[in-house]
């Protein structure tokens, strides 16, 4: 079974995130960088899939000539070989990605490197788009099942699980397909030295994208809103007693 994963360097996920003075992206002055928790998932599963399977594992970054650190990272975790979609600038916007992306599984293919599954994470840890897998899905005429947390195959059909309150929804669909997947599938393994040492010798192939203009334009970032938490002392013993029944009463008049 041959697997594609597709990536993106963004900032440690670790560290508290600083927007520019525009507010159109991410500081990284003083960051580390690595790939999304959700992408980790995507990278042991397929690492996983093969061990099991047989087949190659492929791992594909558009970014900057330094995304390599990150390919790298993914090829000494078990994935066979690297390609990066080399990019001058910072950010390219979702449809201008998954159209490079998409071209580059193309080209794959006339080569002779066919993929019987494509991986993304659900979305970046960065910006937090959950497009990229949905719309490469869309241009390849490919099935997509996004968000999922379990994966089995068979003959030539995937079967996807996606946790949901009620429990669980589980899809079917016919290969090659594109799944996107969230953290929680497994557990990540950590590169050992001798990975990190044969990744060194495993082939990375490098391109540049065809430029184009994307239609999408970004307006600005935004950090979440904080969630305080207060805590208010409503006594001790059965002194507290008439305060807890008065904010049950306020309560059940609210609801």
């Amino acid at each position: 079974m041959n697997i594609l994963v597709c990536v993106k360097r963004v900032p440690d996920t670790g560290a508290k995130l600083v927007l520019t003075e525009d507010c159109r992206a991410v500081d990284t002055r003083r960051l580390g960088f690595t790939i999304s928790p959700h992408e980790e998932c995507a990278v042991e599963e397929a690492v996983q899939i093969i061990e099991r399977e047989g087949g190659e594992g492929v791992v594909l970054t558009l970014g900057p000539r330094e995304a390599e650190e990150q390919l790298r990272d993914s090829l000494a975790r078990g994935m066979d070989r690297a390609i990066l979609l080399e990019i001058e600038e910072e950010e390219w916007d979702p449809q201008r990605t998954s159209e490079a992306i998409a071209d580059s599984v193309r080209r794959e293919a006339e080569s002779g490197h066919h993929y019987d599954l494509i991986m993304f994470g659900n979305e970046s840890a960065d910006s937090g788009d959950y497009q990229i897998g949905i719309r490469v899905a869309h241009a390849l005429d490919l099935p997509c099942v996004t968000g999922i947390k379990g994966i089995d195959f068979h003959d030539d059909k995937l079967e996807a699980r996606r946790e949901i309150a009620a429990g669980w929804e589980v899809y079917e669909v016919p290969m090659p397909a594109v799944v996107t997947t969230k953290e929680g599938l497994n557990l990540p393994r950590f590169p050992s030295l001798r990975g990190t040492m044969g990744a060194k010798r495993k082939p990375l192939d490098q391109s540049s994208p065809q430029h184009s203009e994307g239609s999408l334009r970004l307006q600005r970032l935004m950090h979440p809103l904080d969630q305080g938490k207060e805590v208010e002392v409503l006594g001790e013993g059965p002194a507290a007693a008439p305060q807890v029944v008065e904010v049950l009463e306020r309560l059940e008049l609210l609801g």
